[in-house]
């Protein structure tokens, strides 16, 4: 039986930013695909290169190098006028909900308002604003004429739910969706994403620092360490079994309320070196438990060590504890 071709396939993608002292090399070489109806967790640290990756799919800014293949379109070498087409069939939520609204426009305004940009006629609009409004839990009516500043965080992001589901999209690239809410409102936007995706069969890039909210989420996940991805496979296998050192000091600092549970392997030795000069060979390896003297001569790549799963490491076991 053929595999379902996939939905987003993105290959070697490279993102850099000058910055007073040099250039950064946000993303290198980043590699991953996304198929119909299914959650990729995209989970590192802060810094690591989530978000530049989410953005750089988007083409907001395009990559300097690499691919980014959606459906049958080749999304970096498409004009503005092409973009803008395709863009309806992927959307993105941001992580500060209030910043991504605009403060002076009314909610249905803001809704409507990717649908208007696409040529959509206003009566119709209307009646698909009300309906995204009402799939995400909120009256239209009630809301429709107030502006954002009138309701809370949770309410917020919504409302930003709402504008990407309007247009109906494939993807939808969720970017630290939830870091900014309350714990209990997290639980509920959290739901509320799960249910929109078996609604409308979407596939969804759901980036965050959070293991937890990632693992609840995901069909898969992708581990990055500044700037590049360590380890990708089904959330069971990369939960259940790491493969790389830094997959597993992750899981190892999530506390777990059981008395009875294994104890967590040593604490990662060091800080997270300067992307404006990354070690040479595998980033990881000034905080490896691993390291050896060919880490340092030559980066490692993705190797497949069986069911999907992939990791990038010389010399780490195929699952288990480091």
């Amino acid at each position: 039986m053929t595999a379902e071709p996939a939905l987003l396939r993105v290959t070697n993608l490279v993102k850099r930013f000058r910055v007073p002292g040099g250039v950064v090399e946000a993303v290198s070489g980043v590699g991953f695909s996304v198929r119909r109806g299914q959650t990729l967790g995209l989970v590192g640290e802060s810094g690591c290169g989530k978000s530049t990756t989410g953005r750089a799919v988007l083409q907001l800014p395009p990559p300097d190098e690499g691919s980014v293949r959606f459906g049958e379109e080749e999304l970096t070498v498409l004009s503005r006028r092409d973009l803008r087409r395709v863009r309806s069939r992927l959307q993105i939520v941001w992580q500060d909900p209030r910043s991504a609204l605009n403060p002076g426009r009314r909610v249905r305004d803001l809704v409507a308002e990717g649908l208007v940009i696409a040529g959509h006629d206003r009566r119709a609009a209307g009646e698909r604003v009300d309906a995204a409004l009402a799939e995400v839990g909120l009256d239209p009516s009630a809301v429709g004429g107030r502006r954002p500043h009138e309701f809370s965080g949770g309410q917020c992001q919504r409302i930003a739910i709402a504008r990407a589901l309007v247009l109906e999209p494939e993807l939808l690239i969720c970017d630290e969706p939830v870091a900014s809410l309350d714990v209990s409102v997290q639980a509920q936007v959290i739901n509320l994403l799960r249910d929109v995706r078996a609604a409308h069969g979407l596939s969804m890039l759901f980036i965050s620092h959070d293991l937890g909210v990632v693992h609840n989420v995901s069909d898969r996940v992708a581990v990055m360490y500044l700037g590049r991805i360590v380890e990708i496979g089904e959330v069971g296998a990369v939960y259940g079994s790491p493969a790389h050192p830094y997959t597993r000091a992750l899981l190892d600092a999530v506390p777990v309320p059981d008395p009875d549970a294994p104890p967590p392997g040593p604490p990662l030795r060091g800080e997270v070196p300067s992307p404006l000069s990354p070690p040479s060979g595998c980033r990881f390896r000034t905080r490896c438990p691993l390291a050896r003297p060919l880490c340092a001569e030559r980066a490692p790549e993705l190797r497949d060590i069986g069911d999907d799963h992939q990791v990038a490491c010389h010399f780490s076991p195929e699952g288990g504890r480091p």
